[in-house]
């Protein structure tokens, strides 16, 4: 499923149980701004969006990118954590129906 940045917004403060007046606050915004955003009446400005890409700790590409590829900072996990990470992915990817197209 391909998400546009308005769904992707309401996903992700949804998932992090954020309000949209909260992540207005955070934002130094209005809660309408942010309604607006997640109701595709205008988009987030870039700042914004930067914004956004730290506060729900994803990528800045990842919010407006058509893709559902995520991105996720492995950089502050040790040399062996990261291992498993990348191993575990490696897993899930064999294993994943699009694997076996």
């Amino acid at each position: 499923m391909i998400l546009d940045i308005a769904n992707r917004i309401q996903y992700l403060r949804d998932k992090t149980g954020m309000t949209q007046t909260y992540l207005a606050k955070r934002l130094g915004i209005s809660r309408s701004a942010v309604n607006s955003w997640e109701m595709s009446l205008s988009t987030p400005s870039l700042a914004n969006i930067v914004n956004m890409a730290q506060i729900f700790h994803v990528s800045a590409d990842y919010l407006i990118s058509s893709s559902d590829r995520l991105l996720v900072d492995i950089s502050s996990l040790s040399n062996e954590e990261r291992e498993i990470v990348l191993k575990l992915i490696a897993c899930f990817e064999k294993d994943s129906p699009e694997s076996h197209t």
